[in-house]
């Protein structure tokens, strides 16, 4: 958005719209989820009809003129993006498998707009598509957190953040689902104030905007945070550490608890033990690099902390009853089906 991060100081209620609008192109990857799109529009379009102010204009685009599908199958009509002109603004809404997003021309206008004025953002997995054209080596970022294993182990040198959205200066990227909703209310409270933003929220029956350190996950945590907070100190801790996983006496001695306090914790609020916990949390991230990225099953194993390829094939095979391999295949087949 215009000015993205621009805070209108000193307003606490309604701020002076004026007329000039907002030209907004969203960038549609064929599969794109429905929700955060329609997060995204509904937003703008609330927020013109509550001001009674054209604040915003939309265009639909593509890396061609056909219609572009969302994952429930709802096409929608796009221009090229070699076409767009005037954009102060654009948003990428792409598909959950966006990190496999490679057309050459799409890429290299979206590097030629970042070297200019316009405000670049993403919602769900459209922080891939960002990634890739080299847009937010310098900004910190997000995306959902099923893919936060993927999107590091391709991107390692970014700064990714498990928020459910990030705004930094002329970069915008959000974890996807109803935190698209958030993120743009944030972006609209920052250029027109809070007043509007809650009055699109209110519309919306959201009950609050959340902000930028609300976490993914969320209900999760706040059931934890109710019933066991410092269970939520050691998950933290053994989601931070994966390649080389720490000893729970390790783990104990750091959130200053003893080991069969971890150990009824885990019983109580997971009805599993510490080291099955843990080694769930580190298979559910080598599934997402096995079937997300091309690396070696070796590889994956040492990326996700078993001393030998044999035992991570073998916790995999009971885990998630088949083999790493298998399971790669698998996927491949249906996906191609």
């Amino acid at each position: 958005m215009k000015d993205c991060i621009r805070r209108l100081a000193g307003i606490t209620g309604g701020a002076f719209i004026d007329n000039e609008t907002e030209k907004i192109g969203i960038l549609l990857i064929d599969g794109y989820p429905l929700i955060p799109f329609s997060c995204v529009v509904d937003s703008l379009r609330t927020a013109n009809r509550l001001s009674d102010n054209n604040l915003y204009e939309w265009h639909y685009y593509a890396a061609d003129s056909n219609p572009v599908s969302a994952s429930c199958g709802i096409s929608v009509p796009t221009e090229p993006l070699s076409k767009a002109s005037g954009l102060e603004t654009l948003v990428v809404c792409a598909a959950n498998n966006a990190q496999h997003f490679d057309h050459a021309a799409t890429l290299k206008i979206l590097k030629n707009l970042g070297g200019g004025n316009i405000n670049l953002g993403s919602v769900s997995s459209g922080s891939f598509v960002l990634a890739k054209a080299g847009l937010l080596d310098n900004c910190r970022c997000t995306i959902h957190w099923e893919n936060i294993p993927v999107f590091k182990e391709i991107y390692p040198h970014l700064d990714v953040a498990f928020s459910l959205y990030e705004i930094n200066q002329k970069r915008f990227t959000c974890s996807g689902g109803t935190a698209a909703l958030d993120m743009m209310l944030k972006l609209i409270e920052n250029q027109y104030g809070r007043s509007l933003a809650q009055e699109i929220s209110q519309q919306f029956q959201h009950d609050r905007i959340r902000t930028e350190i609300d976490s993914q996950q969320m209900a999760d945590r706040i059931d934890l945070a109710m019933s066991a907070p410092k269970l939520i100190n050691v998950i933290n801790l053994m989601e931070s550490n994966i390649e080389a996983p720490l000893p729970l006496p390790s783990i104990a001695e750091r959130c200053s608890l003893s080991l069969r306090q971890i150990e009824r914790l885990f019983h109580k609020y997971r009805g599993v033990t510490p080291s099955q916990y843990y080694l769930s949390i580190r298979l559910s991230h080598a599934k997402q690099l096995l079937l997300n990225t091309n690396r070696s099953v070796i590889d994956i194993s040492i990326a996700t902390g078993f001393e030998t390829q044999s035992y991570f094939t073998a916790c995999y095979r009971k885990f998630y009853g088949s083999s790493p391999r298998n399971h790669r295949t698998q996927i491949a087949t249906e996906r191609q089906g």
